[in-house]
């Protein structure tokens, strides 16, 4: 996944607030969450009506993580982001930290829904260039509506559990187009179907770097690029599977 281009990183005094904010966490007031925390770097436990105000700090963190990266983000930007005031951040968020976790949790369910959307058995049985939009389309939308996810997925400075939880669904989503094209391409050996799966799904992650640097209608332009690489690379695939060969059926979790 490509990676936001960092903005201009926090000034001083917007760290020295931070580093100080974020040392201990802020007592709830009558209409805010819960007291107590839970696991480490994760918001207290909200009440119902707390939630639109999370909403808010979380749509304001995507678009403060966006524009200066994760290192350049601070809690007093994410605040004045969302209009509202450091302490009240601090009802609902101990740190940076804590949104961040929060905010990737969010996109990381957003992302299995999309891509175990994409990746259905039926898929199979379209031709090629059918099946690539099917399958691409809702990935490149996902990641062009969601660009903090790929803000929040790479940098060693990422929170670890956002880094593991990405490594987990990297490997899901590798095996998923295995599976795809093992069943699209029955004849191929094992081997062959691994390594071309490999490279299928770098092909579409450096494309899909391109596409993401771009907007309106050159991004457009880009996306059509991509699926005609990854068709020119997959059709000789397809055209040396021999006649009558049935794309076998596989069910994935």
């Amino acid at each position: 996944m490509p990676e936001a281009r960092a903005g201009a990183a926090a000034t001083p005094a917007q760290s020295s607030k931070d580093n100080k904010g974020d040392q201990g966490t802020r007592s709830p007031d009558a209409g805010s969450p819960d007291a107590g925390s839970g696991a480490a770097g994760r918001p207290r436990r909200r009440q119902a009506r707390g939630e639109a105000r999370i909403a808010q700090l979380l749509e304001a963190a995507a678009g403060v993580f966006c524009s200066s990266g994760y290192n350049g983000a601070s809690t007093n930007a994410i605040a004045r982001e969302a209009g509202v005031s450091p302490g009240t951040l601090y009802q609902f968020f101990p740190n940076k930290e804590a949104i961040a976790i929060e905010l990737g949790e969010q996109l990381m369910h957003r992302w299995r829904e999309t891509y175990g959307a994409a990746f259905v058995v039926s898929h199979i049985e379209l031709p090629l260039a059918r099946m690539l939009d099917t399958v691409l389309d809702p990935l490149i939308a996902f990641n062009c509506e969601n660009p903090a996810f790929a803000v929040l997925t790479h940098g060693s400075e990422i929170p670890g559990v956002i880094t593991r939880e990405h490594d987990i669904l990297h490997a899901s989503m590798l095996t998923r187009t295995e599976q795809l094209l093992g069943a699209y391409l029955p004849e191929l050996p094992a081997d062959q179907v691994a390594r071309t799966a490999a490279m299928a799904f770098v092909l579409f992650k450096a494309g899909l770097d391109l596409v993401m640097e771009h907007e309106g209608e050159e991004r457009e332009a880009y996306i059509r690029e991509l699926k005609s690489v990854m068709h020119r690379y997959l059709e000789p695939l397809v055209c040396d599977t021999p006649d009558g060969v049935t794309p076998a059926r596989v069910n994935t979790p």
